[in-house]
């Protein structure tokens, strides 16, 4: 199953992604600049959050080409449940 994100789609991850990119670093530059451990807890929770959000978006386009693709050229039932299992170790990674 290759994933393809285009358009709105594309543009939303990619911004998350870069959104948890400048977080990190921020939380870099707060440890080496010694800053109190509250606040470089709270920058490295929101940069979690962002990437936690990119990796769901990314899951739910793959759950809905698969749907998609079921829906429209006839996959095998062994196909199917290998779609389902790769997408369901990919949704539990992120749990």
């Amino acid at each position: 199953m290759d994933l393809e994100l285009a358009g709105a789609e594309l543009k939303s991850v990619l911004n998350r992604l870069r959104r948890a990119q400048g977080q990190i670093s921020g939380v870099i530059r707060m440890i080496e600049e010694g800053r109190d451990c509250g606040e470089v807890v709270m920058q490295l929770s929101a940069a979690s959050r962002a990437l936690d959000r990119a990796g769901f978006a990314i899951i739910a386009t793959g759950l809905q080409q698969c749907l998609t693709d079921v829906d429209g050229d006839g996959k095998s039932d062994e196909s199917r449940e290998q779609m389902r299992a790769r997408l369901e170790k990919l949704f539990l990674s992120l749990a």
